[in-house]
Protein backbone atom coordinates (compact mmCIF):
# COMPACT_ATOMS: atom_id res chain seq x y z
CA UNK A 1 0.00 0.00 0.00
CA UNK A 2 1.62 3.23 -0.91
CA UNK A 3 1.45 6.68 0.57
CA UNK A 4 0.48 7.95 -2.39
CA UNK A 5 -3.06 5.51 -2.16
CA UNK A 6 -3.49 6.49 1.35
CA UNK A 7 -3.47 10.43 0.14
CA UNK A 8 -6.14 9.64 -2.49
CA UNK A 9 -8.85 8.37 0.16
CA UNK A 10 -8.79 11.12 1.91
CA UNK A 11 -7.87 14.01 -0.43
CA UNK A 12 -11.13 16.35 -1.64
CA UNK A 13 -11.99 16.77 -5.33
CA UNK A 14 -12.84 19.64 -7.38
CA UNK A 15 -16.13 18.12 -9.06
CA UNK A 16 -19.25 16.04 -8.32
CA UNK A 17 -18.26 14.28 -11.38
CA UNK A 18 -14.85 13.60 -9.70
CA UNK A 19 -16.10 12.41 -6.12
CA UNK A 20 -17.86 10.22 -8.33
CA UNK A 21 -14.71 8.36 -9.31
CA UNK A 22 -13.62 8.44 -6.62
CA UNK A 23 -16.55 6.59 -5.05
CA UNK A 24 -16.78 3.74 -7.35
CA UNK A 25 -13.16 4.03 -7.61
CA UNK A 26 -13.35 2.79 -3.74
CA UNK A 27 -16.55 1.23 -3.74
CA UNK A 28 -16.63 -1.07 -6.61
CA UNK A 29 -13.70 -3.94 -5.18
CA UNK A 30 -15.98 -3.59 -1.58
CA UNK A 31 -19.05 -4.44 -3.70
CA UNK A 32 -17.76 -7.23 -5.30
CA UNK A 33 -16.22 -8.39 -2.21
CA UNK A 34 -19.96 -8.09 -0.72
CA UNK A 35 -21.26 -9.96 -3.48
CA UNK A 36 -19.21 -12.80 -3.24
CA UNK A 37 -20.10 -12.84 0.64
CA UNK A 38 -23.77 -12.95 -0.15
CA UNK A 39 -23.06 -15.66 -3.00
CA UNK A 40 -21.78 -17.92 0.11
CA UNK A 41 -25.54 -17.77 0.95
CA UNK A 42 -27.05 -17.83 -2.43
CA UNK A 43 -24.84 -21.18 -3.30
CA UNK A 44 -26.09 -22.52 0.29
CA UNK A 45 -29.95 -21.97 -1.02
CA UNK A 46 -29.63 -23.34 -4.53
CA UNK A 47 -27.87 -26.77 -3.51
CA UNK A 48 -30.05 -27.19 -0.73
CA UNK A 49 -32.82 -26.37 -2.14
CA UNK A 50 -32.69 -29.64 -4.15
CA UNK A 51 -33.01 -31.35 -0.87
CA UNK A 52 -36.87 -30.17 -0.31
CA UNK A 53 -38.46 -27.14 1.50
CA UNK A 54 -37.68 -28.81 5.25
CA UNK A 55 -33.87 -28.86 4.14
CA UNK A 56 -34.33 -25.32 3.16
CA UNK A 57 -36.18 -24.30 5.72
CA UNK A 58 -34.11 -25.63 8.31
CA UNK A 59 -30.84 -24.22 6.39
CA UNK A 60 -32.79 -20.89 7.04
CA UNK A 61 -33.59 -20.67 10.35
CA UNK A 62 -29.56 -22.09 11.40
CA UNK A 63 -28.40 -19.10 9.18
CA UNK A 64 -30.80 -16.78 10.73
CA UNK A 65 -29.85 -17.58 14.00
CA UNK A 66 -25.97 -17.44 13.37
CA UNK A 67 -26.21 -14.28 11.46
CA UNK A 68 -28.47 -12.72 13.84
CA UNK A 69 -25.69 -13.15 16.72
CA UNK A 70 -23.08 -12.50 14.16
CA UNK A 71 -24.41 -9.52 13.28
CA UNK A 72 -23.05 -7.90 17.36
CA UNK A 73 -19.66 -8.68 16.30
CA UNK A 74 -20.22 -7.26 12.56
CA UNK A 75 -21.56 -4.44 14.07
CA UNK A 76 -18.70 -3.34 16.69
CA UNK A 77 -16.08 -4.07 13.58
CA UNK A 78 -17.60 -1.53 11.51
CA UNK A 79 -18.51 1.04 14.46
CA UNK A 80 -14.66 0.92 14.81
CA UNK A 81 -14.45 2.54 11.55
CA UNK A 82 -14.59 5.76 12.12
CA UNK A 83 -11.01 5.51 14.47
CA UNK A 84 -9.57 3.85 11.51
CA UNK A 85 -10.21 5.90 8.84
CA UNK A 86 -10.01 9.31 10.79
CA UNK A 87 -6.42 7.80 12.08
CA UNK A 88 -5.49 7.46 8.40
CA UNK A 89 -6.96 10.41 7.21
CA UNK A 90 -4.83 12.55 9.66
CA UNK A 91 -1.37 10.30 9.25
CA UNK A 92 -1.56 8.85 12.20
CA UNK A 93 -0.87 5.06 12.06
CA UNK A 94 -0.07 4.82 15.74
CA UNK A 95 -3.91 5.53 16.30
CA UNK A 96 -4.83 3.00 13.86
CA UNK A 97 -2.90 0.44 15.68
CA UNK A 98 -4.20 1.62 19.14
CA UNK A 99 -7.93 0.97 17.65
CA UNK A 100 -6.69 -2.18 16.22
CA UNK A 101 -5.66 -3.51 19.43
CA UNK A 102 -8.53 -2.35 21.28
CA UNK A 103 -11.44 -3.60 18.64
CA UNK A 104 -9.62 -6.89 19.11
CA UNK A 105 -9.82 -7.38 22.61
CA UNK A 106 -13.42 -6.32 22.51
CA UNK A 107 -14.28 -8.31 19.59
CA UNK A 108 -12.98 -11.46 21.46
CA UNK A 109 -14.56 -10.83 24.56
CA UNK A 110 -17.78 -10.65 22.60
CA UNK A 111 -17.22 -13.86 21.32
CA UNK A 112 -17.54 -15.99 24.08
CA UNK A 113 -21.04 -15.18 24.90
CA UNK A 114 -22.24 -15.75 21.06
CA UNK A 115 -20.25 -19.15 20.65
CA UNK A 116 -22.09 -20.36 23.85
CA UNK A 117 -25.73 -19.06 22.13
CA UNK A 118 -25.04 -20.70 19.13
CA UNK A 119 -25.03 -24.23 21.03
CA UNK A 120 -28.29 -23.77 22.20
CA UNK A 121 -29.66 -23.17 19.42
CA UNK A 122 -32.70 -25.75 18.71
CA UNK A 123 -34.16 -25.69 22.18
CA UNK A 124 -33.93 -21.45 21.60
CA UNK A 125 -36.03 -22.02 18.07
CA UNK A 126 -38.11 -24.31 19.64
CA UNK A 127 -39.29 -22.04 22.25
CA UNK A 128 -40.20 -19.15 19.47
CA UNK A 129 -42.64 -22.29 17.84
CA UNK A 130 -40.74 -23.01 14.82
CA UNK A 131 -41.45 -26.32 12.61
CA UNK A 132 -39.80 -29.01 14.90
CA UNK A 133 -38.07 -30.64 12.02
CA UNK A 134 -36.81 -27.44 10.96
CA UNK A 135 -35.66 -26.14 14.58
CA UNK A 136 -33.50 -29.73 14.68
CA UNK A 137 -32.02 -29.00 11.11
CA UNK A 138 -31.44 -25.19 12.23
CA UNK A 139 -30.11 -26.14 15.66
CA UNK A 140 -27.21 -28.72 14.20
CA UNK A 141 -26.38 -26.16 11.73
CA UNK A 142 -25.77 -23.10 14.32
CA UNK A 143 -23.79 -25.92 16.40
CA UNK A 144 -20.96 -26.23 13.60
CA UNK A 145 -21.05 -22.64 13.01
CA UNK A 146 -19.51 -22.15 16.28
CA UNK A 147 -16.30 -22.94 14.77
CA UNK A 148 -16.99 -19.81 12.58
CA UNK A 149 -17.36 -17.53 15.30
CA UNK A 150 -13.47 -16.33 16.27
CA UNK A 151 -12.79 -16.20 12.64
CA UNK A 152 -15.66 -14.07 11.14
CA UNK A 153 -14.38 -11.29 13.95
CA UNK A 154 -11.36 -11.72 12.57
CA UNK A 155 -12.32 -11.05 9.27
CA UNK A 156 -14.44 -7.99 9.90
CA UNK A 157 -11.67 -6.10 11.98
CA UNK A 158 -9.08 -6.54 9.09
CA UNK A 159 -11.54 -5.49 6.45
CA UNK A 160 -11.95 -2.33 8.41
CA UNK A 161 -8.48 -1.45 8.58
CA UNK A 162 -8.00 -2.13 5.36
CA UNK A 163 -10.30 -0.32 4.00
CA UNK A 164 -9.68 2.47 5.97
CA UNK A 165 -6.42 2.33 4.34
CA UNK A 166 -8.06 2.41 0.95
CA UNK A 167 -6.76 -1.51 0.70
CA UNK A 168 -10.11 -2.45 -0.85
CA UNK A 169 -9.06 -5.52 -3.45
CA UNK A 170 -7.75 -7.63 -0.60
CA UNK A 171 -11.08 -8.51 0.30
CA UNK A 172 -12.67 -9.32 -2.87
CA UNK A 173 -10.06 -11.72 -3.45
CA UNK A 174 -10.41 -13.29 -0.11
CA UNK A 175 -14.28 -13.72 -0.90
CA UNK A 176 -13.43 -15.05 -4.23
CA UNK A 177 -11.53 -18.06 -2.84
CA UNK A 178 -14.01 -18.41 0.17
CA UNK A 179 -16.55 -18.91 -2.93
CA UNK A 180 -14.90 -21.45 -4.67
CA UNK A 181 -14.62 -23.36 -1.18
CA UNK A 182 -17.69 -22.95 -0.05
CA UNK A 183 -19.03 -24.94 -3.67
CA UNK A 184 -16.62 -27.72 -3.41
CA UNK A 185 -17.46 -28.28 0.57
CA UNK A 186 -21.35 -27.89 -0.38
CA UNK A 187 -20.95 -30.20 -2.99
CA UNK A 188 -18.73 -32.79 -1.43
CA UNK A 189 -21.29 -33.08 1.78
CA UNK A 190 -24.60 -32.68 0.52
CA UNK A 191 -24.24 -34.80 -2.68
CA UNK A 192 -20.65 -36.68 -2.20
CA UNK A 193 -18.43 -34.96 -4.31
CA UNK A 194 -14.74 -36.46 -4.51
CA UNK A 195 -16.36 -39.71 -2.09
CA UNK A 196 -16.92 -37.25 0.75
CA UNK A 197 -19.77 -38.34 3.06
CA UNK A 198 -23.20 -37.27 2.65
CA UNK A 199 -23.97 -35.19 5.76
CA UNK A 200 -27.19 -33.61 4.55
CA UNK A 201 -28.40 -29.86 5.38
CA UNK A 202 -25.80 -29.82 8.38
CA UNK A 203 -23.12 -29.94 5.33
CA UNK A 204 -23.91 -26.23 4.87
CA UNK A 205 -22.83 -25.51 8.09
CA UNK A 206 -19.11 -27.11 7.40
CA UNK A 207 -18.19 -25.63 4.40
CA UNK A 208 -19.54 -22.41 5.58
CA UNK A 209 -16.71 -22.51 8.58
CA UNK A 210 -14.11 -24.03 6.08
CA UNK A 211 -15.00 -20.50 4.10
CA UNK A 212 -14.57 -18.38 6.62
CA UNK A 213 -11.42 -19.86 7.53
CA UNK A 214 -10.12 -19.46 3.69
CA UNK A 215 -11.24 -15.97 3.56
CA UNK A 216 -9.63 -15.15 7.19
CA UNK A 217 -5.78 -16.59 6.29
CA UNK A 218 -6.19 -14.69 2.66
CA UNK A 219 -7.13 -11.41 4.30
CA UNK A 220 -3.96 -11.60 6.39
CA UNK A 221 -1.69 -13.04 3.26
CA UNK A 222 -2.57 -10.31 0.79
CA UNK A 223 -2.69 -7.42 3.43
CA UNK A 224 0.61 -6.80 2.07
CA UNK A 225 2.81 -4.25 4.32
CA UNK A 226 -0.28 -3.06 7.07
CA UNK A 227 1.14 -5.11 9.87
CA UNK A 228 4.89 -3.22 8.97
CA UNK A 229 2.76 0.33 8.95
CA UNK A 230 -0.12 -0.09 11.67
CA UNK A 231 1.09 -2.19 14.47
CA UNK A 232 -0.99 -3.27 16.96
CA UNK A 233 -0.41 -1.52 20.36
CA UNK A 234 -1.61 -3.79 22.94
CA UNK A 235 -0.10 -1.50 25.70
CA UNK A 236 -3.71 0.93 24.38
CA UNK A 237 -5.83 -1.82 25.82
CA UNK A 238 -4.96 -0.83 29.35
CA UNK A 239 -6.22 3.02 28.24
CA UNK A 240 -9.01 3.22 30.38
CA UNK A 241 -9.80 6.05 28.57
CA UNK A 242 -9.60 5.04 25.21
CA UNK A 243 -10.96 1.29 25.55
CA UNK A 244 -13.96 3.43 26.39
CA UNK A 245 -14.25 5.77 23.85
CA UNK A 246 -13.59 2.83 21.56
CA UNK A 247 -16.72 0.80 22.41
CA UNK A 248 -18.83 4.22 22.62
CA UNK A 249 -18.35 3.94 18.85
CA UNK A 250 -18.43 0.24 18.34
CA UNK A 251 -21.63 -0.81 21.09
CA UNK A 252 -24.65 1.22 19.33
CA UNK A 253 -23.27 0.63 16.06
CA UNK A 254 -23.02 -3.46 16.93
CA UNK A 255 -26.79 -2.58 18.72
CA UNK A 256 -27.62 -0.86 15.46
CA UNK A 257 -26.41 -3.37 12.91
CA UNK A 258 -28.05 -6.17 15.63
CA UNK A 259 -31.54 -4.77 15.55
CA UNK A 260 -32.03 -4.42 11.59
CA UNK A 261 -30.96 -8.24 11.67
CA UNK A 262 -33.13 -9.09 14.29
CA UNK A 263 -35.66 -7.26 12.83
CA UNK A 264 -35.33 -9.98 9.57
CA UNK A 265 -34.69 -12.72 12.37
CA UNK A 266 -38.00 -12.14 13.85
CA UNK A 267 -39.72 -11.91 10.69
CA UNK A 268 -38.37 -14.98 9.84
CA UNK A 269 -39.91 -16.07 12.92
CA UNK A 270 -43.47 -14.67 11.87
CA UNK A 271 -42.85 -17.02 8.66
CA UNK A 272 -42.28 -19.76 10.43
CA UNK A 273 -45.38 -20.07 12.08
CA UNK A 274 -47.03 -19.58 8.75
CA UNK A 275 -45.25 -22.87 7.96
CA UNK A 276 -42.30 -24.26 6.17
CA UNK A 277 -43.58 -23.60 2.83
CA UNK A 278 -43.65 -19.64 3.79
CA UNK A 279 -40.60 -20.21 5.29
CA UNK A 280 -38.43 -21.88 2.31
CA UNK A 281 -40.25 -19.21 0.03
CA UNK A 282 -38.53 -16.25 2.40
CA UNK A 283 -35.19 -17.68 2.31
CA UNK A 284 -35.42 -17.25 -1.32
CA UNK A 285 -36.63 -14.11 -1.53
CA UNK A 286 -34.57 -12.63 0.75
CA UNK A 287 -31.60 -14.45 -0.84
CA UNK A 288 -32.33 -12.69 -3.51
CA UNK A 289 -33.15 -8.80 -2.10
CA UNK A 290 -29.83 -9.73 -0.11
CA UNK A 291 -27.79 -10.04 -3.27
CA UNK A 292 -29.36 -6.63 -4.75
CA UNK A 293 -27.95 -5.09 -0.85
CA UNK A 294 -24.36 -5.82 -1.93
CA UNK A 295 -23.81 -3.43 -4.00
CA UNK A 296 -25.27 -0.07 -1.59
CA UNK A 297 -23.41 -1.69 1.13
CA UNK A 298 -20.19 -1.76 -0.71
CA UNK A 299 -20.87 2.06 -1.71
CA UNK A 300 -21.85 2.41 2.00
CA UNK A 301 -18.62 0.98 3.14
CA UNK A 302 -16.43 3.05 0.46
CA UNK A 303 -18.55 6.57 1.42
CA UNK A 304 -17.27 5.75 4.95
CA UNK A 305 -13.74 5.27 4.87
CA UNK A 306 -13.93 8.35 2.28
CA UNK A 307 -15.77 10.69 4.46
CA UNK A 308 -13.86 9.59 7.65
CA UNK A 309 -10.63 10.06 5.75
CA UNK A 310 -12.05 14.10 4.78
CA UNK A 311 -12.98 14.57 8.27
CA UNK A 312 -9.76 13.40 9.53
CA UNK A 313 -7.76 15.45 7.20
CA UNK A 314 -9.65 18.56 7.97
CA UNK A 315 -11.64 18.68 4.46
CA UNK A 316 -15.23 19.42 4.10
CA UNK A 317 -17.06 16.08 3.28
CA UNK A 318 -20.70 17.22 2.53
CA UNK A 319 -20.60 16.35 -1.36
CA UNK A 320 -18.93 13.11 -0.45
CA UNK A 321 -22.06 12.39 1.57
CA UNK A 322 -24.51 13.78 -0.86
CA UNK A 323 -22.56 11.69 -3.91
CA UNK A 324 -22.76 8.38 -1.86
CA UNK A 325 -26.30 8.26 -1.21
CA UNK A 326 -27.61 9.56 -4.46
CA UNK A 327 -25.24 6.87 -5.75
CA UNK A 328 -26.45 4.18 -3.85
CA UNK A 329 -29.54 4.69 -4.54
CA UNK A 330 -29.33 4.52 -8.27
CA UNK A 331 -27.92 1.35 -8.18
CA UNK A 332 -30.41 -0.40 -6.79
CA UNK A 333 -32.43 0.26 -10.39
CA UNK A 334 -30.70 -2.77 -11.83
CA UNK A 335 -32.39 -4.99 -9.77
CA UNK A 336 -36.08 -3.71 -9.29
CA UNK A 337 -36.53 -4.62 -12.90
CA UNK A 338 -36.23 -8.00 -12.70
CA UNK A 339 -37.98 -8.12 -9.37
CA UNK A 340 -40.91 -6.66 -10.25
CA UNK A 341 -41.33 -8.16 -13.62
CA UNK A 342 -40.04 -11.69 -13.51
CA UNK A 343 -40.53 -12.86 -9.99
CA UNK A 344 -41.88 -16.19 -11.14
CA UNK A 345 -38.85 -16.95 -13.30
CA UNK A 346 -36.17 -16.02 -10.52
CA UNK A 347 -38.07 -18.33 -7.67
CA UNK A 348 -37.93 -21.32 -10.36
CA UNK A 349 -34.11 -21.31 -10.61
CA UNK A 350 -33.98 -21.93 -6.60
CA UNK A 351 -37.15 -24.38 -6.41
CA UNK A 352 -39.32 -26.67 -8.61
CA UNK A 353 -41.71 -26.80 -5.94
CA UNK A 354 -44.74 -25.32 -7.18
CA UNK A 355 -46.08 -23.89 -3.66
CA UNK A 356 -43.11 -22.05 -2.81
CA UNK A 357 -42.55 -20.23 -6.67
CA UNK A 358 -46.14 -19.01 -5.97
CA UNK A 359 -45.08 -17.58 -2.48
CA UNK A 360 -41.62 -15.89 -3.53
CA UNK A 361 -43.16 -14.63 -6.84
CA UNK A 362 -45.67 -12.80 -4.71
CA UNK A 363 -42.46 -11.04 -2.10
CA UNK A 364 -40.30 -10.34 -5.06
CA UNK A 365 -42.41 -7.03 -5.86
CA UNK A 366 -42.57 -5.93 -2.48
CA UNK A 367 -38.97 -6.26 -2.47
CA UNK A 368 -38.85 -4.31 -5.71
CA UNK A 369 -40.52 -1.78 -3.74
CA UNK A 370 -38.57 -1.12 -0.68
CA UNK A 371 -35.31 -1.39 -2.68
CA UNK A 372 -35.10 2.17 -3.08
CA UNK A 373 -35.37 2.94 1.18
CA UNK A 374 -32.99 0.06 1.55
CA UNK A 375 -30.00 1.11 -0.26
CA UNK A 376 -30.39 5.21 1.02
CA UNK A 377 -30.50 3.89 4.85
CA UNK A 378 -27.64 1.46 4.64
CA UNK A 379 -25.33 4.17 2.48
CA UNK A 380 -26.24 7.05 4.94
CA UNK A 381 -25.63 5.27 7.82
CA UNK A 382 -22.24 4.88 6.24
CA UNK A 383 -21.69 8.23 6.03
CA UNK A 384 -22.87 9.00 9.27
CA UNK A 385 -20.70 6.60 10.56
CA UNK A 386 -17.27 7.67 9.20
CA UNK A 387 -18.05 11.30 10.31
CA UNK A 388 -18.20 9.42 13.80
CA UNK A 389 -22.07 9.88 14.20
CA UNK A 390 -22.99 6.21 15.53
CA UNK A 391 -25.75 6.42 18.74
CA UNK A 392 -28.16 8.27 17.98
CA UNK A 393 -28.57 7.03 14.18
CA UNK A 394 -28.74 3.22 16.17
CA UNK A 395 -32.39 4.07 17.62
CA UNK A 396 -33.97 4.68 14.01
CA UNK A 397 -34.15 0.82 13.71
CA UNK A 398 -35.71 0.75 17.04
CA UNK A 399 -38.57 2.80 15.64
CA UNK A 400 -38.55 1.62 12.17
CA UNK A 401 -38.53 -2.32 12.85
CA UNK A 402 -39.84 -2.56 16.35
CA UNK A 403 -42.41 0.25 16.78
CA UNK A 404 -43.42 0.53 13.47
CA UNK A 405 -42.66 -2.37 10.54
CA UNK A 406 -42.98 -5.44 12.13
CA UNK A 407 -45.87 -4.49 14.34
CA UNK A 408 -47.81 -3.83 11.11
CA UNK A 409 -46.15 -6.93 9.36
CA UNK A 410 -47.79 -9.26 12.11
CA UNK A 411 -51.13 -7.41 12.02
CA UNK A 412 -51.20 -7.47 8.12
CA UNK A 413 -49.95 -11.03 8.72
CA UNK A 414 -52.29 -12.49 10.74
CA UNK A 415 -54.96 -9.78 11.50
CA UNK A 416 -55.77 -9.56 7.63
CA UNK A 417 -54.74 -12.61 6.12
CA UNK A 418 -52.00 -10.97 3.89
CA UNK A 419 -49.91 -14.02 4.82
CA UNK A 420 -46.11 -13.66 4.02
CA UNK A 421 -46.81 -10.99 1.68
CA UNK A 422 -47.72 -8.90 4.83
CA UNK A 423 -44.87 -9.81 6.89
CA UNK A 424 -42.66 -8.40 3.82
CA UNK A 425 -44.77 -5.00 4.07
CA UNK A 426 -44.41 -4.15 7.13
CA UNK A 427 -40.63 -4.99 6.44
CA UNK A 428 -40.82 -2.32 3.64
CA UNK A 429 -42.55 0.42 6.16
CA UNK A 430 -39.75 0.16 8.61
CA UNK A 431 -36.63 0.44 5.63
CA UNK A 432 -38.64 3.49 4.76
CA UNK A 433 -38.90 4.77 8.23
CA UNK A 434 -35.08 4.51 8.64
CA UNK A 435 -34.07 5.83 5.86
CA UNK A 436 -36.39 9.20 6.58
CA UNK A 437 -34.90 9.38 9.98
CA UNK A 438 -31.14 8.71 8.88
CA UNK A 439 -31.43 11.18 6.22
CA UNK A 440 -32.66 14.09 8.98
CA UNK A 441 -29.72 12.90 11.13
CA UNK A 442 -27.21 13.29 8.54
CA UNK A 443 -28.60 16.88 7.75
CA UNK A 444 -28.34 17.94 11.13
CA UNK A 445 -24.78 16.12 11.72
CA UNK A 446 -23.51 17.88 8.65
CA UNK A 447 -24.58 21.15 9.90
CA UNK A 448 -22.32 20.08 13.05
CA UNK A 449 -19.38 19.43 10.93
CA UNK A 450 -19.40 15.51 12.08
CA UNK A 451 -17.35 14.52 14.83
CA UNK A 452 -13.66 13.89 15.30
CA UNK A 453 -12.78 10.69 16.95
CA UNK A 454 -9.04 10.80 17.48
Amino acid sequence: MSERSEERVGAPTTSVGAEVSRLVELAWPVAVAQLGFMMLGVVDVLMVGQLGEGALAGVMLGHTFAFSLQALLLGAAVGLDPLFSQAIGARRPDRAGEALARGGALLGLMCLPIMGLHLGAEPLLLTVGQPEEAAAIGGQYAFVRTLSVPLFAGLMLMRGLLQARGQMMPGAIAILLGNGVNVLFNGALLFGWFGAPVLGPVGVAWASVAATAVMFLALVLLSGDLFAVVRPRWSAVRDRKGLVRAMGLALPVSAQVALESWGFSVATVLMGWLGETALAAHAIALTLASLAFMVPLGISAAASARVGNLLGAGHPWGRAAAVAVALGACSMAVFVVPFATFPTLLASLFTAEGAVILVVASLLPVAAGFAFFDAVQVVTFGVLRGVGDTAVPAAANVVGYYLLGLPLGAALAFGVGLGAVGVWLGLASALATVAVLLLLRLVSTHRRGGFAVG
